[in-house]
């Protein structure tokens, strides 16, 4: 579940330019927030600086899998038009925030370089579990989070004939149905007795299931 951390670093020695505030994280929570500061005229206080993972910026998480149905990632992206720029926000797509030094208040990315702030905020959302199996870093697995995995899973899924989905929630069913859709043979494995554990009670479950296989998904539960 994606979050907000605020770290203070103090009075900024140079009182002459505008605070510097760095937002580690543009995904959904991120970029909502660095559209709140422009909303309040708060970026006309900060100067802004945006660390960004991944090789684009903000999109729509929760409608990843319409990336299956035919959706690009600029259909998915929250970002309009120059939305960035125009304000004046630096953005550095690609960076991953390495290190953060509350001493000297300094944030150091992937590329190595070294960004002063007055303030940092740590937006960097959830990250997907894998559970400590053998073989679960191999050829053929991949986590279901970004564009970049469903491009991945999309190319890999050419040469297959069978998918398996590690998780019965509502976005391994999602990912099931992606699996599906692209002629494999799909199965779900759940730990729990019933698929959406903690959505379902036991009968509600037992539906569930039955639609599930009915779609030609084969379900494998404890």
């Amino acid at each position: 579940f994606s979050y907000l951390l605020c770290v203070s670093g103090g009075t900024s020695s140079t009182m002459t330019t505008r605070p510097k505030l760095c937002i580690i994280g543009n995904g959904m929570v991120g970029h909502s927030f660095v559209e709140m500061l422009v909303a309040t005229g708060a970026h006309k206080k900060w100067q802004l600086v945006v660390f960004c993972e991944e090789p684009r910026l903000a999109y729509n998480r929760l409608s990843l899998s319409e990336y299956f149905n035919g959706k690009t990632a600029e259909d998915l992206s929250l970002v309009k038009g120059n939305f960035y720029e125009q304000f004046g926000i630096q953005t550095l797509v690609g960076q991953r925030a390495t290190h953060i030094d509350t001493t000297n208040k300094t944030v150091t990315s992937s590329s190595g370089d070294m960004f002063i702030y007055d303030k940092a905020v740590i937006a960097t959302g959830s990250y997907p579990f894998v559970p400590p199996v053998p073989g679960a870093e191999g050829p053929g697995c991949f986590v279901y989070r970004t564009i970049e995995d469903l491009m991945a899973i999309k190319s890999f899924a050419k040469q297959c004939k069978r998918g398996v989905v590690v998780g019965g929630g509502l976005l391994g069913l999602e990912a099931a149905q992606a699996l599906l859709n692209m002629g494999l043979e799909t199965y779900v494995v759940e730990i729990a007795p019933r698929l959406l554990a903690v959505q379902l009670d036991e009968a509600g479950g037992a539906m569930l299931r039955k639609q599930v296989e009915k779609m030609g998904v084969r379900v494998k539960l404890s």
